[in-house]
């Protein structure tokens, strides 16, 4: 017998992405689109694709996606952002582990593909990219973090999938820049239990550290321009991290 599965999209104004990741959901049982109040046609579109729409008042990643898993129909749960596509032959390894009657896991880790600004990204500290979005709905919750946020998985039995799914990180320079700086905004407060003092130290070395990191021991000079954009940015999105950190300090004294 078949373990059905459900989907579930997180999403705001995502009008350029939602149609065609709904379109690689096709397989699935069910699809879900959890928005946040979108501004643009983004509940339209997934309504027209047969979707079914909620929408919800965003405070976080983790507390949007926990609130949707539970309203999953089926025991077997799949959660894609907007921005990522389930490959044909991610497809079929799904539909191929679901057709077991037995699976003894609780979750799964998928790989993924990145592209950034419509260039395949191979190294820069996203050649191991992977996260955890097959997972079973009674199983399984995100820890309580508003960046990276990643389901607990220090109870249950995770498995890893063979095939990768693809990920349009960026689109723009400005896209990639303003996500990274809500994303820093969002990380200092996670931060802010770890750090209570911002130093020279945190504004400049740990922003140099990070770009080393991603365009030398993680082979961003092999991306090309890309690579040296992406770990300028990733070093940006650090010194902004502890730029808000310093202000929420300095405003609680």
């Amino acid at each position: 017998m078949n373990n059905l599965l459900s989907a579930i999209i997180p999403t705001f104004n995502e009008a350029d992405n939602i149609a065609a990741a709904i379109d690689s959901l096709g397989f699935c049982d069910e699809i879900m689109v959890v928005d946040s109040f979108s501004e643009d046609e983004t509940v339209e579109i997934a309504k027209q694709k047969n979707a079914i729409v909620h929408q919800r008042k965003y405070t976080g990643p983790a507390d949007q996606k926990n609130w949707a898993i539970p309203k999953a129909k089926h025991e077997w749960v799949f959660i894609l952002d907007a921005d990522e596509r389930v490959t044909p032959e991610l497809q079929r390894e799904l539909t191929t582990l679901l057709q077991n009657q037995e699976i003894p896991e609780d979750a799964f880790w998928i790989g993924r593909q990145s592209y950034f600004m419509g260039k395949k990204v191979n190294y820069s500290g996203w050649q191991k990219d992977k996260v955890v979005r097959l997972m079973r709905r009674d199983k399984c919750r995100y820890d309580n973090k508003q960046v990276h946020e990643e389901i607990d998985t220090s109870n249950i039995k995770v498995g890893m999938l063979h095939e990768k799914m693809i990920h349009y990180t960026y689109k723009s320079m400005d896209h990639f820049m303003s996500k990274m700086d809500r994303y820093a905004k969002w990380s200092a407060q996670d931060y802010l239990s770890k750090t209570s003092k911002v130093s020279w130290f945190h504004l400049n070395i740990k922003p140099a550290a990070r770009f080393l990191k991603h365009y030398i021991l993680q082979l961003g000079f092999l991306d090309g321009k890309v690579g040296y954009q992406i770990s300028k940015i990733m070093a940006w999105g650090v010194r902004r991290r502890y730029e808000y950190l310093q202000e929420i300090l300095r405003q609680s004294k």
